[in-house]
């Protein structure tokens, strides 16, 4: 695994994806050297915004998340990610088996988590904590994400694309239902009493 080829997802996305496909993938591996790295992103960025930059809502005080209390949701934040992928990655590997299409979990460890770059990196933008321009900046990166995805499943699973489009579409929708079961923990854990500490001004 490798920063470059990550990038090279951004201008040869079919080359990038080949590159992975002839090299042997484990699922450690891939998690240590590019799921670890890239979740420090949004994490760390996450942190500062609600920690130093803080937030206004309708021109009031600006509000930022105490320390403590934000470190505490960054550590969860920087892990569902690696768990999300790691999921997604498993469901690849479980759904192949029906489409004819097994692959190492390697593989697909790799096609979940080198699909969800664009996300990572975007997160950079949760430095500075504005609705709007993290819904602009965020909804075209989602919007290569799911590009992405629809171009390496064909590759990294061997399978032809008219096949790939419904394999493709079967794990979005995994996604999609672990993204609002996240929602529903998060709204549990903040009933329990497990919530963020604000700080005004």
């Amino acid at each position: 695994m490798s920063i470059g080829t990550a990038l090279r997802m951004f201008v040869d996305p079919k080359g990038a994806w080949t590159s992975i496909k002839s090299k042997e993938q484990s699922f450690q591996g891939v998690l240590v050297a590019h799921t670890a790295i890239f979740a420090l992103i949004p994490a760390v960025a996450g942190y500062y915004g609600t920690t130093v930059v803080g937030w206004q809502v309708g021109g009031g005080a600006v509000t930022r998340l105490a320390p403590g209390s934000a470190l505490q949701i960054c550590v969860l934040y920087y892990l569902a990610m690696i768990v999300v992928v790691a999921s997604v990655g498993g469901m690849i590997r479980w759904m192949s088996q029906t489409y004819g299409a097994d692959q190492p979990l390697g593989h697909c460890i790799a096609l979940a988590t080198y699909t969800a770059t664009p996300l990572f990196l975007v997160g950079l933008m949760q430095a500075y904590p504005v609705l709007w321009l993290n819904l602009v900046v965020g909804l075209p990166a989602l919007g290569y994400t799911i590009f992405l995805f629809y171009t390496g499943v064909p590759i990294i699973m061997e399978i032809p694309p008219e096949r790939a489009f419904l394999f493709s579409s079967a794990v979005l929708a995994f996604g999609l239902v672990a993204f609002v079961a996240m929602l529903a923990v998060t709204v549990l854990l903040w009933g329990s009493g497990i919530a963020p500490a604000f700080v005004q001004g």
